[in-house]
């Protein structure tokens, strides 16, 4: 059974540009219809495709080595991910130790970084007694009511002293020492669970994968018994249909459900390279896809029915105290759980949460980068040395995440994961489709997955892949584009160089795929350029099952090797021969020996 760390709601990401929680109810409509036509079909298709051919993102392209930029897209994208998101591990990190305290810091105003705007929502003597906070005076809610000009002390401390954030993005003033120390936590604590290979994060990921449950179901437990919990789950449940038809919203679904399921970062291609050959992926599939976003909308219920306590105790609308991105994950919510006895305990199980779903998803980050680099390199010497590589791919990422970490660093955070990693994803998972079931061919691939697991794919998914799948995609893809927005970091719009770099970093990783499809088609042999295209994009003779037990059919041999051919059968990858390891869900699985 595979164990499934399910990523964090993209509300809760730092992502300015996703579906944030104030559009949380426009958003479950869509969501669910991606997962059915496009989350779960193509995360069978890629656990499958890594699964038969025991190969990372870039070794699997032997299938049509014409489209090998789709895997080197992948790694890009894999890269810009890996960067920025353990810069919002540290930051987690940073609250964590925070919260350390017997008094939350972004409890009140009495604080050298408070402006005389703040007004927090407890008062001084609910902070030495610690009983349930009183209803605010008159003034004060009529205020939050009307005007909203209120800053709270969990928002002052965020902007003033976590951030201690510039007026724009090209102001990067000083580096946050606080914030480059958790950083360098972060980047020891991803680096010595992967230190061994899989063999080390197999270890790791059966208590980052399961314990956030046990922290959700406290935090459900005690939000669902606070006065105004039902009002912020109805709020959460209540389908908005005016913004149904916005394609912006079916965007933010199809990016949620790549981001959460890690469709097209090359993840579970690596991680499927581990399963045994024979190993149901189809029932794999079914089972991680529909518990992880399970997990997402249970967690949904967690937070909103805590910010409905809060907007019930402060007397306005849940969408006034509902936000998205990294204000909801380090403003709203911490904001509330002033208002809870004990509050300190609460945040440090909040925090520590979301420590161990950032970890579980850094591993599979990490593990793909490696895994591709180990793989295409191939020689012995890396793949015995595979903890330098390791050591030298989390050096580089905590040296270019220290810019993350300047008073300018969420503006550029923001930027990566609205344009790094956000429609270059669909992009990358519409070709892979089109290559695998039209280049390679549907009725090839379908025999591959009847020889591997003595079934082929439902006939649901192979609909999905040949049409459903690359066409929903792709019209989104369109009506994205049409009612694309710059983006905007609360009151602060990005200027147009900025923009044009965020267009630089999401076009990077797509550039990958025609540019290696031009020197491969320079490199093949032919006498015209169809020729030529033909041989480039046929499969390599080496394509197939890793194992030669395995390689019956249309792969057996046709001269079987003999020991005076000076032939032998051994592994290509140490860490792949018959290890338990853990996938980028968390999967536990023993793994063939490669030849």
């Amino acid at each position: 059974m595979v164990l499934c760390p399910a990523r964090p709601p993209r509300g809760t990401r730092t992502s300015n540009g996703a579906t944030g929680a104030t559009r949380s109810s426009a958003f479950m409509f869509p969501y669910f219809i991606m997962l059915i036509f496009c989350g779960i079909p193509l995360f069978f298709m890629e656990l499958s495709f890594g699964q038969f051919a025991s190969q990372g993102c870039l070794g699997v392209w032997r299938i049509s080595p014409m489209f090998k930029g789709v895997g080197y897209g992948m790694m890009v994208v894999s890269t810009y991910i890996g960067i920025y998101y353990n810069v919002v591990i540290c930051i987690a990190f940073y609250y964590f130790f925070s919260s350390m305290t017997h008094v939350l810091p972004w409890a009140h105003c009495n604080n050298p970084w408070n402006t005389p705007d703040c007004a927090s929502v407890l008062d001084a003597s609910n902070l030495t007694n610690g009983s349930r906070p009183a209803p605010l005076p008159s003034n004060l809610s009529h205020l939050l009511n009307h005007t909203l000009q209120r800053t709270s002390p969990s928002e002052e401390y965020w902007r003033r002293y976590v951030l201690r954030l510039s007026d724009d993005i090209g102001n990067f003033g000083e580096v946050r020492l606080p914030l480059l120390g958790c950083l360098c936590v972060s980047w020891v604590v991803v680096f010595l669970c992967l230190i061994r290979g899989v063999k080390s994060s197999g270890k790791v990921v059966y208590f980052t994968a399961t314990f956030p449950y046990v922290v959700l179901t406290i935090l459900f437990v005690r939000g669902v018994s606070l006065e105004g919990a039902f009002t912020g789950i109805m709020y959460y449940l209540t389908p908005q249909w005016d913004k149904i038809l916005e394609a912006k919203v079916w965007g933010d679904a199809a990016s949620q459900i790549f981001y959460s399921l890690g469709c097209a970062w090359g993840g579970l291609i690596t991680m499927a390279s581990y399963n045994k050959f024979h190993n149901n992926c189809y029932r794999d599939s079914i089972i991680i896809s529909i518990t992880n976003c399970a997990t997402s909308v249970y967690a949904g219920f967690v937070i909103f029915s805590i910010l409905g306590f809060m907007a019930n105790h402060l007397g306005v609308d849940v969408s006034r105290v509902a936000d998205h991105g990294p204000g909801l994950a380090f403003v709203a919510y911490p904001e509330a759980l002033t208002l809870l006895p004990i509050s300190p305990l609460w945040s440090l199980l909040f925090f520590f949460m979301l420590i161990l779903l950032g970890l579980g998803t850094q591993f599979c980050l990490l593990e793909t980068l490696v895994t591709a680099i180990v793989d295409e390199v191939g020689n012995e010497w890396i793949l015995k040395k595979k903890t330098y590589v390791t050591l030298g791919v989390a050096v580089a990422g905590f040296l270019l995440g220290i810019p993350l970490t300047s008073q300018a660093g969420i503006y550029w955070l923001l930027l990566m994961d609205n344009y790094a990693a956000s429609f270059s994803l669909v992009i990358i998972s519409c070709i892979m489709c089109v290559s695998i079931m039209y280049i390679y061919g549907h009725r090839n691939y379908f025999q591959d997955i009847h020889m591997m697991l003595g079934f082929p794919p439902p006939l649901f998914f192979q609909i999905c892949w040949r049409f459903v799948s690359p066409a929903i995609i792709f019209f989104i893809l369109i009506f994205t584009v049409i009612q694309y927005r710059p983006i905007t970091y609360n009151h602060y719009q990005y200027p147009g160089w900025a923009v044009a770099i965020g267009f630089l970093m999401a076009l990077s990783s797509v550039i990958c795929i025609p540019l290696y499809a031009l020197s491969q088609l320079c490199r093949t042999d032919g006498d015209t350029l169809l020729q030529r295209l033909k041989n480039a994009t046929k499969p390599s003779r080496d394509w197939g099952p890793a194992l030669l037990e395995h390689r019956t059919g249309r792969y057996a041999p046709t001269i079987p090797p003999s020991s005076e051919d000076g032939l032998e059968v051994q592994p290509l990858h140490p860490d792949k021969a018959q290890i338990p390891t853990v996938g980028s869900n968390g999967s536990s699985r023993l793994q063939d020996s490669r030849i």
